[in-house]
């Protein structure tokens, strides 16, 4: 048997190791079973609060209300009663009307279907707007603020026939700085951010579906902390029209679900393309940990590592990849375009309200004094030679296997969750899903992280639901 410490040494000659040899490894000494990863550890949380009609996934409710089997309002109704339960202690909602929600229920009960999510119930990120609830983008200065009109994808869900159940709390302008949402899993650990209370709200089973925002690791993070599938969509995947304080080179729409099917019907409600069909043979994956693997914890290091051996034992093509050389310093390139864009987005608050933003806010502030236009163009022009360079490794694969997270969720609920995996991804404006694929020694979730080449979110998707139905832990069952 083997430590953490032994382990740590092992994977950090990951990069200079084949996976084959890496898999030997983890075979000899047994490294799965030392950290528990694959264990069915995580609690099931369906019997922690009333459990009705709210513990099914979007796509057996959509089915059901389609048949008549089950009504919306019912369906609203059951979501309402766990949501009254258990988000006391969980704080994953920042506006509810339970009547207004119901009323949109029976509506969609009495009228022809409008669309793939008819009848079924959404949660929205509090930082896209909605016209007929409060949008505060999770900040005091924009305390009861009521928007004229729904962000683009929020008229997007209502033409499906979503009910928009409510706003799910979101940090300060979706920052990286904890609110005070708590995990389901584990109400001393943190569920992530900036979409904490979308991850939350559709863990604990308050609502089948959610949506969410991602600057760096904002949906893949969260999604991973709380044991969900999460889809960061290609930056122009989903449309982001009406969305205030944009970062446009960063800013992307996502989702949460129980279930890679559940993602797919989400991505074709809104945009009104059907999904991409089934994998009609084993995909191609390149492997990869990325410049930040020395930042994986053990668990995130063996789950990625017994992922790839048991995707290729299942016929998948899969073996190794390093990011070009063009990806050098790009981490310093997104800090420049997060800060920049930020300051841009935000113009008005920093004019008016500077003093009333939290610390990280306030430094990015700093920082965007400290680079001229020279800076943050050389910065989009570093992104866009490591896109075209990425471009040769899809070229050959499909999709690239690499962390979620570097761990398992932090038990630390103020400070700054660390996004390492996610910010790159983002910037090379590809889709992105995480696969909640093992659990941890702690029992908490670990997923994996399965990214494709931009604007091939179907495909990745399909992808995703090929992959996710061959790894050995998986929270649908």
């Amino acid at each position: 048997m083997v430590g953490h410490a032994l382990f740590y040494h092992i994977v950090s000659f990951a990069n200079s190791l084949s996976v084959n040899n890496v898999f030997k490894i983890c075979n000899v000494f047994k490294i799965h079973e030392v950290l528990g990863i694959g264990r069915s550890a995580m609690p099931d949380l369906r019997d922690a609060g009333p459990a009705g009609l709210n513990i099914l996934s979007a796509s057996e409710a959509a089915t059901r209300l389609a048949s008549g089997e089950i009504t919306s309002e019912a369906l609203v109704a059951d979501c309402l009663e766990r949501i009254a339960a258990r988000d006391p202690e969980i704080g994953a909602w920042a506006h509810l009307d339970p009547e207004a929600a119901l009323t949109q229920a029976r509506e969609r009960d009495g009228e022809e279907r409008r669309g793939p999510l008819h009848g079924v119930p959404v949660g929205v990120k509090d930082v896209l707007d909605t016209a007929d609830l409060p949008t505060e983008y999770g900040s005091a200065i924009h305390a009861g603020h009521q928007p004229q009109a729904d962000a683009a994808c929020v008229s997007a869900l209502r033409r499906a026939g979503a009910v928009i159940l409510g706003k799910t709390t979101t940090t300060e302008f979706a920052c990286p700085i904890p609110v005070g949402v708590r995990n389901p899993h584990d109400f001393g650990r943190s569920p992530g951010v900036s979409s904490s209370g979308s991850a939350a709200a559709v863990a604990d089973f308050m609502t089948p579906l959610a949506l969410g925002t991602q600057t760096g690791g904002s949906v893949i993070l969260p999604a991973a902390f709380c044991g969900l599938v999460g889809y960061k969509a290609s930056l122009d995947g989903l449309d982001r029209g009406g969305i205030r304080h944009l970062r446009p080179s960063l800013d992307t729409l996502g989702g949460f679900a129980r279930e890679v099917g559940d993602i797919a019907l989400l991505r074709a409600a809104m945009t009104g393309v059907g999904a991409a069909p089934e994998m009609s043979a084993p995909p191609r994956i390149g492997v990869c940990r990325t410049f930040n693997w020395d930042q994986a914890s053990p668990e995130t290091a063996a789950a990625l590592e017994s992922a790839a051996e048991t995707l290729a034992g299942a016929g998948a093509e899969v073996n190794d990849v390093e990011l070009p050389a063009a990806f050098t310093g790009i981490e310093d390139a997104f800090r420049v375009v997060s800060s920049v864009e930020g300051f841009r987005a935000m113009e008005w608050e920093i004019a008016e309200h500077l003093d009333a933003l939290n610390g990280w806010a306030r430094e990015g502030v700093e920082a965007a004094a400290g680079w001229d236009d020279d800076d943050y163009e050389d910065a989009l022009a570093h992104a866009a030679a490591c896109r075209a360079a990425l471009g040769g490794l899809f070229a050959t694969r499909d999709v690239l296997l690499t962390p979620s997270t570097a761990g398992e969720a932090s038990d630390d609920l103020t400070g700054v969750s660390n996004s390492a995996f996610n910010r790159v991804w983002t910037m090379m404006h590809g889709p992105c899903v995480t696969i909640p694929a093992y659990a941890g020694p702690n029992g908490l979730p670990v997923g994996v992280q399965i990214v494709g080449p931009p604007r091939a979110d179907d495909q990745t998707l399909a992808v995703a639901a090929w992959i996710a139905a061959r790894l050995p832990f998986n929270l649908r069952d």
